[in-house]
Formats: C-alpha cells, structure tokens, sequence
C-alpha cells in the first residue's frame, strides 16, 4: 500500500509544460503534411524521436536526482486593512544546473485571486528572495494554502512540483501603517504637510485652580485686577497643570456603515481611522477609549491612557463587525449616560444620508450632548459628487445630475441642523477620514472647548 502511495504521489508530480505540448502539435502537423509530401514521412519519425529523447533527458535530469529545492514564505505577523502588504518568498535551487521555476501560492479566498503565478530563474546551488504585495479589505483571518514550486531543467519539457509552507495564518488588524505614518509626520512635526492644520491656542495651557497674594516671582501677567482692588494687596491667579480629558471614539457598525468605497467599507474606513485618533489623543496626554454599536453598546474599553491601552484599542477595534441592522440610538444614549459618568468628547462615527434621518435620532443626539461635547462623523456621497461634476448630455443625465444635488444639499442641511443644538460635525469624504477627524480633536483641544 505505501509503495502504491509512493507512485501515485510520484506521477502527481509530473506535469509536462506547455512548451513540449507545442512541440508535439508541430509533430502532428509535420505527419498530416507527409500526406501530401510523402518525402516528410521519415523526417517527421525522426522528430519525433529527437522529442522523445529529449524528454527522457529531462524528466531524468529533474526527476530522477537527488537534489532538492527549499522555498519558503514570509508574511507579516498581521495585515494592515487598506494598505499594500509585502509577501516574500525565498526559493533555493539544490540542484548542479539552473532551472526555472513557476511560482503558484495559494492566497487566502478573501482576495479571488485564481491566477496567480510568478516565473523565476535560479542559478544553480543558489537561492533567491522575491515578493509580492496584497491589499486586504476585510478585517479577520486569512489561511494561505501551499507554496506550490514547479521546477523546470533548461529543456522546459517536463516540470515537478514541490509544496511547502501549508496552513499559514495571518490575522488583518486596523491600519498599522496608517497609524505609523501618522506618528512620524507628528514626531518630524510635518502634520501640516499633509492637511493637518496648525491651530493656535487662545489663553493659558493651564487650568485656572484658585487666585493667591502675590509673592516675588509671580508671573505678573496672572494678575487678577479685581480681586487686588477689593484685598487692596496683589492678587494673581494660580494655575495647575491641564488635567487629561477622556475621549470616547463611538462606532456606529449598523447598515449605514456597509457602504463600500475603493474596496473597503465606511465602518473599515471608520477604524482605521479610530485608531490612529486614539494613538494622537493619548500622545497628546488625553484619555482614549473606544466601543461600537448598533441594536447594542458592544467592545467597550474604558477610557485611559496607558502604555497598554493602544493594544487594547486595537484588540477591540480588531472584533468590530458591520450587521444589516438599524443602528438603536435610544440604547446608545442610555449606555453612555449609565456608563461614561465624567463630561467627556464623544466622537460618533456614523452616516446619515437624508435630514430625515437625522431628526429620527435627534433628540438621542441632544441627550447626549447635554452631557458631554459631542462631534458627528458623517461621509459624503462620493459617488454623487462624481455625478454632479459629470457633464450631462441627455434630458436624463440632467434630472439625474438635480437628483444628486438635492441629496448632497441636504448633507449640508445635516449639518446646519446640528450646529444648531451645539453638537460639533464632521462632513468628509472617506478618504480624508482620518485627517479631517484629527483637525477637529486639535481644534476643540487648542480652543479647550471641552
């Protein structure tokens, strides 16, 4: 029985390459010419023989040695969603003669890609590394297949067929490259460069704590004049060190956030963002904390500002999952008022496509803000931006092109009729997510607004 599996999985690794099934069409077509030149008939014989004899040579070249080939495949310990990741494959040529070799790895199903293929030359006794790049756009578990290697002798008659590297898993987390650019523009202080706006602070950086007699060394400019007429003495006021304040990044995961966008969707576009916000509020020495929600408050992290708590935002950011249903705004503003007790800045992330829309949850939303400072992320249509801007050639085109901007009017509706009850917005395009929703946390930070 082992020797039955020994030939079954030997004859599984041949396989004869294209270039030898053209040659063998050549012979075919030289026998149906001897028919009309009989003078071919013994020339095309000896072709065919030539043929047969050179692939003997090469399956004996490639099979029958007992040289090897090594490949191997290098992946990140996680993916970043959203961003190009490097896969590097080593291949070493164990055999006295270069070959060629077809590389086939079989990708994870969330990509589709069926044809994949890279054709290599390896010198002989030699190795080399190469790679290849994927874009996730999903968050979760991707399991690559084998490392499939066919391996052809100079002839490129016959090739054999190694695998390795089966069952390797990579988890897609956030966008941890997003998140480091970002911290390198803010450590080489070029966040201006790439929209980040610079935004001057009005007053002290302190918090006011009580009003002193004046003693040498006061800072004279902290003199409170109403208070010196009334002790008749120098009063100034004292000031204390600002206290961190506690920033809640609320992620709306219901339908509205299925919308796709340059292959990923509003929630994806929602976290990665989150967590490059969360990573700026904490080295800006505020408290970051993070949930999402829908018909419930789910993956809560209270807000802190810890070592640890980056990987705990990024855990939890990790487990948010979008679902087909209407977000409940009613158990959102009950778990916020039970739950974050101290005013805080609470950053929705959510859609609202219609002022109807809105003013279903309005008065959730007025709840809320009457507790804490409240900023509304929404996004707008880009597709009906494209629409607008398209010339119109038809009677058709026209009334659509009216359609599209009655609804991207109404976007800015939405936020008029927030700015109206006090509550902060952010209108973006989701691109500019993340840098737009940066601005507004400085501006509010700079003004201390909160």
């Amino acid at each position: 029985m082992d020797v039955l599996k020994r030939i079954y999985a030997f004859i599984k690794g041949i396989y004869i390459n294209n270039f030898a099934f053209y040659l063998f069409m050549g012979i075919l077509a030289l026998f149906l010419l001897s028919y009309l030149f009989p003078a071919l008939y013994k020339a095309t014989w000896l072709v065919t023989y030539l043929f047969l004899g050179f692939v003997l040579v090469d399956f004996l070249l490639v099979f029958l040695s007992n040289h090897r080939m090594e490949a191997s495949r290098k992946t990140p310990e996680k993916f970043s969603n959203g961003d190009d990741n490097q896969v590097t494959i080593t291949v070493e040529n164990g055999y006295s003669f270069p070959v060629r070799v077809k590389v086939i790895d079989e990708m994870p199903f969330q990509f589709q890609v069926r044809d994949f293929s890279l054709v290599k030359h390896v010198p002989a006794g030699k190795a080399i590394a190469f790679g290849y790049f994927l874009r996730p756009v999903e968050r979760g578990e991707y399991h690559f297949g084998k490392l499939n290697i066919y391996v052809s002798s100079p002839l490129r008659l016959v090739s054999r067929r190694f695998a390795f590297g089966e069952g390797a898993m990579v988890p897609t987390y956030p966008s941890y490259q997003q998140l480091r650019k970002y911290e390198l523009m803010a450590f080489s202080n070029q966040l201006f460069e790439y929209g980040i706006k610079k935004i001057r602070r009005l007053g002290h950086t302190m918090e006011f704590e009580q009003i002193k007699e004046y003693v040498s060394g006061d800072d004279i400019r902290t003199i409170n004049w109403k208070a010196t007429a009334k002790k008749n003495q120098l009063m100034v006021n004292q000031f204390q060190d600002e206290r961190s304040q506690s920033v809640y990044l609320a992620i709306d995961k219901g339908r509205v956030m299925k919308m796709p966008f340059n292959g990923l969707s509003l929630l994806d576009y929602a976290v990665n963002s989150s967590l490059v916000l969360s990573s700026v509020i904490i080295k800006k020495q505020d408290k970051a904390g993070m949930f999402s929600f829908s018909k419930k408050v789910e993956n809560f992290i209270p807000a802190d500002r810890r070592p640890i708590q980056m990987q705990k935002i990024q855990e939890g950011l990790y487990n948010v999952t979008t679902n087909f249903f209407e977000s409940d705004y009613s158990r959102l503003y009950a778990e916020i008022k039970k739950n974050i007790t101290q005013r805080s800045l609470v950053i929705l992330y959510t859609n609202f496509e219609t002022l109807d829309g809105l003013k279903r949850q309005m008065n959730y939303l007025k709840g809320i803000a009457k507790n804490h400072l409240l900023v509304v992320v929404f996004f707008e249509n880009v597709e009906l931006d494209h629409l607008i801007q398209k010339k119109a050639e038809n009677t058709r085109e026209i009334y659509d092109q009216v359609i599209a901007e009655k609804f991207a009017f109404e976007k800015r509706l939405i936020v008029q009729e927030l700015k109206k009850y006090g509550i902060h917005s952010v209108l973006t395009k989701p691109e500019n997510l993340t840098v737009e929703s940066i601005n507004k946390y400085l501006e509010i930070k700079a003004r201390g607004i909160l």
